[in-house]
């Protein structure tokens, strides 16, 4: 018999690496792509959005609106947080609080991207690997997850505050770092 997992009691059984570190794997793929669509997308767009969405004031689509080097400072802010929790996961066979939360996080946030193309009529940024990458590898590494033991759950309630959190601090930080480069680089 195994030894009881020491943080959720639940018999340990081996648990494939590419679960716990595919989670960094598909964010990466999943994050290529907004990397590659974020900046410049609220200005081709917006035509479109402020026919579709008349009440939203221009400075909301003005404050949407982000360089490369903001998208790549948010988006390696977060992946940061998920390559801790993809490390977590690994420690821990799964069992990671941590680990557990982000994933469900991350397959739940997959229906944001479908939402919001459907809110927009069209592509937004991230849309094609949401439902082709994020929500099956989601599903599948929860099910493995359950295969080896580790009890379903984990960080529902959390994942559903944590998220946006952490996606609005990754974007303040971004804004911060990328204004202290603006005005550094007008005084140099």
């Amino acid at each position: 018999m195994r030894e009881p997992h020491r943080e959720t009691g639940a018999e340990a059984k081996p648990l494939s690496p590419l679960v716990t570190w595919g989670l960094f794997a598909a964010w990466l793929v999943h994050d290529a792509e907004e990397l590659l669509t974020m900046p410049g997308w609220t200005e081709r767009a917006r035509p479109r959005l402020e026919r579709l969405l008349p009440s939203v004031p221009g400075e909301s689509w003005d404050r949407l609106a982000v360089s490369r080097s903001h998208t790549a400072i948010a988006i390696g802010t977060v992946g940061a947080v998920v390559a801790a929790a993809s490390a977590a996961g690994a420690r821990t066979g799964g069992h990671s609080g941590f680990y557990r939360s982000v994933l469900t996080a991350f397959g739940w946030h997959a229906a944001s991207h479908l939402a919001g193309s459907v809110a927009t009529r069209g592509y937004t940024p991230g849309v094609v690997t949401a439902p082709t990458v994020v929500a099956p590898f989601s599903v599948w590494a929860w099910r493995e997850l359950r295969k080896a033991g580790v009890p379903a759950g984990g960080g529902s309630w959390s994942s559903a505050v944590s998220f946006p959190a952490v996606v609005a601090g990754a974007h303040g930080l971004a804004t911060v770092v990328t204004r202290a480069l603006g005005r550094r680089n007008r005084r140099g």
